[in-house]
């Protein structure tokens, strides 16, 4: 049976000070279990952004904790946050942040470097559909074959959490859905616990877990029973 892996609990957040100051999380609490496929939801504004830099170790909040496998960053110095985000987070963001010196095998490898635990880097290729592009350049790719590199790049640490942060974004509908599908196989092949953000509520239908906030706080917490694949997407 699933465990809850990630917890997020009473967790506050503001920037600024007196009239400026502002709230953007404002004790948002939820759990995600290992393995599950969740989606945050919610317009710009309503703290997704914050959220995930909260998870990935890169803020901390003003009140509440995250908590991963029972270890809670707060409770752990700058080397030890370094490492947690090392070994246990890969990221795929809406830009592809590719290395333009470096050839598709070369920049995925550059995820396997930073991991004691890495997946095969030719199987990740493979995986991906990248094969016939592996020594090609990023000013050579298409938009969808760059970012099918970033998840490569993410994936081949073999992360705990894959976070994606608007990964379709900047893509047209047939490559945001392939590109969606890719990340529902690397789902179910490796089991990365997936955390997405994304404004698109189409994508939710495909998620184990849905999560919509507004405002900093959740709004609706649902878990989907009747979930359809990537490709069964309509927007």
């Amino acid at each position: 049976m699933a465990m809850e892996f990630l917890e997020i609990a009473n967790l506050k957040k503001s920037f600024g000070s007196g009239e400026a100051r502002q709230e953007v999380l404002r004790g948002m609490n939820f759990s995600v279990k290992r393995g599950e496929f969740c989606v945050l939801l919610g317009p710009s504004g309503s703290g997704k952004s914050t959220l995930l830099n909260i998870i990935g170790g890169i803020e901390t909040p003003d009140e509440g904790f995250v908590s991963i496998a029972g270890d809670k960053l707060e409770e752990m110095n700058e080397k030890q946050l370094t490492l947690y985000r090392r070994k246990h987070l890969g990221y795929v963001f809406q830009q592809y942040n590719l290395i333009p010196n470096l050839n598709v095998k070369e920049n995925i490898e550059v995820g396997a470097y930073l991991s004691d635990n890495p997946l095969d880097v030719e199987e990740v290729i493979s995986t991906l559909g990248l094969q016939d592009h592996k020594y090609k350049y990023p000013s050579q790719l298409s938009g969808g074959q760059q970012q099918r590199v970033s998840i490569g790049r993410a994936v081949v640490k073999n992360p705990d959490i894959l976070m994606c942060d608007e990964p379709t974004g900047a893509l047209d509908y047939k490559t945001s859905k392939e590109i969606l599908a890719l990340i529902e196989d690397c789902n179910h092949k490796y089991n990365n616990t997936i955390i997405m953000v994304t404004h698109n509520e189409a994508i939710k239908a495909m998620a184990d877990h849905v999560i919509k906030l507004r405002d900093g706080v959740v709004r609706h917490n649902d878990v989907n029973t009747q979930k359809i694949s990537a490709y069964e997407l309509d927007w």
